[in-house]
């Protein structure tokens, strides 16, 4: 009897003494779109594409590159953003307005490395390795750095990797074109990390959506937990527009030079 009671409380013992291990939480984030056909500063120049820099976790990150490296540039002088200082890069998938500018990106900072999607062709890994760049193909979700993951390879004919961050206020999910669906996306990055949604945003795709199938998705995101939404690029005005209404305050606006700061 004396040997249980003196176990009972060495077991009290440890569970006073040891530290709780919560889910990693990261610094402040700053994301600064670079690209987008939306507008937000009117001195940026704004074109159909997708691109934003991710200040903040342990390494920054650029995903996607938009469509036109000069643009993509103009934007990044007049954001002052130091090129220097990315170490990571992220595409979404293998369409001309969200890699286009990649190469001239590489041109400047080639100390990178790029994560593919494990579809994109070969000769595209090779292009990246010719820029003397590291190429990494992603398939299964990945931990790029501390906060910063991908979704892994999504979708069945247009294949897709989207970027998660773990923020202080939940997780920030960032998609290029959702082409894979952005509900299963949100599902996804859940299923990687189970932690609240803080917010969604990029291009969402629902140019080909009715306005019953977009409200669907709105109800399914409220569902889901969603906080906050900045529907940009591809979404398509009137998606926008219910989201916007929808939400509310919590509706973010995007386009490019807006610059969304996630508190600690």
């Amino acid at each position: 009897m004396k040997s249980i009671y003196c176990l009972f409380m060495s077991i009290i013992l440890i569970l006073m003494v040891t530290p709780k291990v919560y889910a990693p939480v990261g610094s402040p984030i700053t994301i600064k779109i670079l690209y987008d056909n939306y507008v937000s500063n009117e001195e940026l120049k704004t074109d159909w594409g997708f691109s934003c820099v991710i200040e903040g976790t342990e390494k920054t990150v650029l995903f996607d590159a938009g469509t036109k490296g000069d643009i993509l540039f103009h934007n990044i002088k007049k954001l002052k953003v130091n090129l220097e200082e990315v170490e990571l890069v992220a595409i979404s998938h293998h369409h001309g307005d969200h890699f286009g500018g990649l190469f001239s990106f590489l041109k400047e900072n080639n100390e990178v490395t790029v994560y593919l999607p494990v579809s994109f062709p070969d000769e595209f890994f090779r292009r990246v390795e010719k820029n003397e760049a590291k190429a990494i193909a992603v398939d299964k979700p990945v931990e790029m750095c501390k906060d910063a993951f991908l979704t892994g390879e999504m979708g069945d004919r247009i294949k897709e990797q989207s970027l998660i961050l773990n923020t202080a206020q939940g997780l920030v999910v960032i998609t290029g074109c959702a082409h894979p669906g952005i509900l299963r996306i949100v599902k996804r990055a859940k299923e990687i990390i189970d932690k609240k949604i803080y917010q969604v945003c990029g291009g969402f795709h629902l140019l080909d959506k009715s306005e019953a199938e977009i409200k669907e998705i709105i109800n399914q995101f409220k569902d889901l937990g969603v906080m906050k939404v900045g529907a940009t690029h591809c979404t398509g005005d009137r998606a926008i527009e219910l989201f916007k209404e929808a939400y509310g305050k919590n509706f973010v606006q995007m386009g490019v030079g807006r610059v969304i700061k996630i508190a600690d």
